[in-house]
């Protein structure tokens, strides 16, 4: 069958081409409102991705989008990407080019009003401009006023006036303008399309004892995947069998690959590079993590930033105001001076440098361009008013545990007493704590590189454990129990244990052996990234912790913050938070997504760490690293603030290039091609100007 003359059912999602200007897109989503059956549209600009609930074919859209040749695709069919130098407008442009300077030749051997330049001007404007000429007519018949509607009044009024060349001139300009900006706007999107090409389309599933190669539509929740050396991981999924190095790059932003072994969990689109494995799948393909970050990416681009959405009101009166401006220019001087061609023509160049295409575009080109950016550095920014909301923090709170430390228990200190070895004295704790669940055994045996072999384990509540290793009875416990055995303390461990670490002796009967000193250990990362934050203007950085705050005001000072706010409970988190709001305005809180749920809600920006396969992350912060690395933490701040930089050049460019040609017109000086110069600039220079946001790097 036909897919273009198939007929879809309730709600569908489809993929359009051709979808390059804002106001375009605005009409064509009207049209297909008014189609019939149709209950409910929903267009993505950004994404350039369409969504309808109702009975309608492909056909009836792409007819509904026909003024502008959109192209409409089901959502998992790949769209064929066509060379700029084959593209339909491209060539037009080239015909439209050939043309209009055998035209020019002409007039000048001749003059302008020759029959045979007139033709060819006119062949000119044909071939570059019928489509703008066909849409803007139907434009004025409707009273709908853009610029392919301004256009062909301009031009319309040039011929009259007898400006044939300078209306080729003009049509030709505008071509060129149309071409360039949709290719711009392609290479601001192939950031999503990147990501979608990630995950393969088909994998090999081991099956009842069998192997086959299924589309990833049809693979099942505990169907094994069989992945080989090279290939991508098609599903989400758990280690069955085997170990391997696996590039998570695409979904977390790791340079380095990460090991996985049994039990660990593999991602859809990472990259198997060295031993086989063999997954087990736990999710469906619509529901895997980069499945959802696509969603949560598109969906984050269609959500309008506070200063388009005041660009797009501003826009509803800017183009009016401009049309009666370009009557007043040809009307007020022309009945003055009597040179009603002369003031005609120069209305006819307000109505063309008037246009507001460059500035209803400078905004929206530049979320979609750090959207994309960021996803493909593994940072989630789910929508536009986040990114301009993170680019004016002023101050940024911090959960400690898992945020600022490491979130487990780590051997950070080891003092041997006498002439024993500070390896030995590890080796004889981990032989009594292998035997222990406790966290702070747990790290004691991580530690050790080897243990004795123990017997008679038995644990002491409140004081430790002790067990029988290598005959003699070695205890483990607190200073506490270790004093009460008539030993003394050395004055080294009682530092240790203000700064807030849990202090473990070592002892036998009648013997210190050595101190073990455990915290939850601080990133390596953590005091950098305080003095990054630090250095680009963050006036405030605060750890927020339910801490005795003996403890958490030692790990603040190492780190670097500048407050500490320790023995917090999740409600005094959430005051602090909006304490904290009261004295500095916009304030972001970095926590783990999960934990400390209503800090994050409140805060002006909720930035989760460790995203990637964390439902609960993906889902309620406003941000999410994928990787548990705070390092893109200030490249998201950087790039937060660059995009707001660059919006507001985007929106000086817009306006000035239009101001600056407009006063031209007080000497008289103002012609239709410098009119499309000036829009045409103006449009180019925004969309260029925003993909300068691409080589924003961690």
């Amino acid at each position: 069958m036909n897919i273009r003359k198939k007929v879809w059912k309730l709600v569908k999602t489809y993929r359009l081409e051709n979808l390059s200007c804002t106001s375009c897109a605005a009409k064509f989503e009207k049209n297909v409102r008014g189609l019939p059956n149709i209950k409910n549209v929903n267009l993505n600009f950004g994404a350039s991705k369409l969504t309808i609930d109702g009975d309608v074919s492909i056909e009836a859209l792409e007819k509904a989008g026909a003024f502008d040749h959109i192209r409409v695709y089901p959502e998992k069919e790949k769209i064929k990407v066509v060379p700029f130098y084959q593209r339909r407008q491209t060539v037009e442009t080239a015909f439209s080019l050939l043309l209009l300077i055998a035209g020019i030749i002409v007039s000048f051997q001749a003059s302008e009003t020759n029959p045979w330049a007139i033709t060819l001007f006119a062949g000119s404007m044909a071939i570059g401009g019928y489509h703008m000429f066909w849409t803007g007519l139907k434009n004025l018949r409707e009273f709908q006023f853009d610029m392919k509607t301004l256009m062909t009044i301009a031009i319309i009024g040039a011929v009259i006036i007898g400006e044939w060349r300078e209306g080729a001139v003009v049509v030709f300009l505008f071509a060129v303008s149309e071409a360039l900006e949709s290719f711009s706007m392609n290479k601001a999107r192939q950031s999503i399309r990147s990501l979608m090409d990630l995950a393969p389309a088909r994998a090999l599933i081991q099956r009842a004892g069998k192997l086959i190669e299924l589309d990833t539509e049809d693979i099942r929740i505990g169907d094994v995947l069989i992945v080989k050396p090279g290939q991508k991981i098609a599903m989400d999924g758990t280690v069955l069998r085997g170990e391997s190095a696996v590039n998570q790059a695409a979904i977390t932003g790791e340079s380095l690959p990460a090991v996985k072994s049994v039990g660990d969990e593999v991602f859809a689109g990472t990259m198997n590079e060295e031993g086989a494995l063999e997954v087990t799948v736990t999710k469906r393909v619509e529901d895997t993590t980069i499945a959802k970050i696509i969603h949560l990416v598109e969906e984050a681009q269609a959500e309008k930033a506070p200063t388009q959405k005041f660009i797009d009101q501003f826009a509803k009166y800017y183009t009016p105001a401009i049309i009666v401006i370009a009557f007043l220019v040809a009307l007020v001087p022309g009945f003055i001076t009597g040179n009603w061609e002369l003031w005609v023509y120069q209305g006819l160049a307000v109505l063309v440098v008037g246009c507001p295409c460059a500035l209803v575009v400078s905004t929206p080109v530049a979320i979609v361009t750090a959207i994309g950016n960021a996803a493909r550095q593994g940072v989630l920014i789910k929508g536009g008013i986040h990114l301009e909301e993170t680019g004016q923090i002023k101050a940024i709170a911090f959960d400690k545990t898992g945020t600022l430390t490491k979130g487990y228990p780590e051997v950070t200190d080891v003092i041997a007493q006498g002439t024993i070895l500070e390896e030995e004295v590890l080796k004889l704790a981990a032989s009594v704590e292998t035997m222990s669940q406790h966290p702070l055994a747990k790290a004691i045996s991580k530690k050790a590189a080897s243990t004795y072999p123990s017997e008679n384990f038995k644990s002491v509540t409140g004081k430790g454990a002790y067990a029988t290793v290598n005959d003699e009875s070695i205890y483990v416990g607190s200073l506490n129990w270790a004093e009460e055995k008539g030993l003394r303390i050395p004055e080294k461990a009682r530092k240790l244990q203000e700064s807030g670490k849990s202090v473990t002796a070592v002892f036998s009967e009648t013997v210190l052996l050595g101190i073990i000193a455990i915290a939850d250990a601080i990133r390596l990362e953590s005091p950098s990234i305080i003095k990054q934050l630090k250095a680009m203007g963050i006036e405030q950085t605060i750890m927020l912790t339910g801490d005795h705050p003996t403890t958490a005001t030692a790990i603040g000072s190492e780190i670097g913050v500048t407050d500490v706010r320790a023995g917090l409970m999740p409600e005094d988190k959430l005051a602090a938070i909006k304490d904290l709001q009261k004295q500095y305005g916009r304030v972001a809180m970095v926590g783990d997504g999960i934990n400390d749920a209503p800090a994050l809600a409140a805060s002006s920006i909720g930035i989760a760490m460790g995203g990637a396969g964390t439902d609960a992350a993906l889902e309620t912060a406003d941000i999410a690293l994928m990787a548990d690395d705070l390092e893109k933490l200030p490249y998201t701040i950087r790039l937060s603030r660059k995009t707001l930089r660059i919006i507001k050049e985007n929106i000086v460019f817009a306006l000035g290039l239009k101001v600056m040609a407009l006063l031209l017109i007080i000497p008289g000086w103002l012609t239709l091609w410098i009119a499309i110069f000036a829009d045409m600039g103006a449009t180019l220079l925004v969309i260029l100007n925003a993909l300068r946001l691409v080589k924003v790097q961690k």
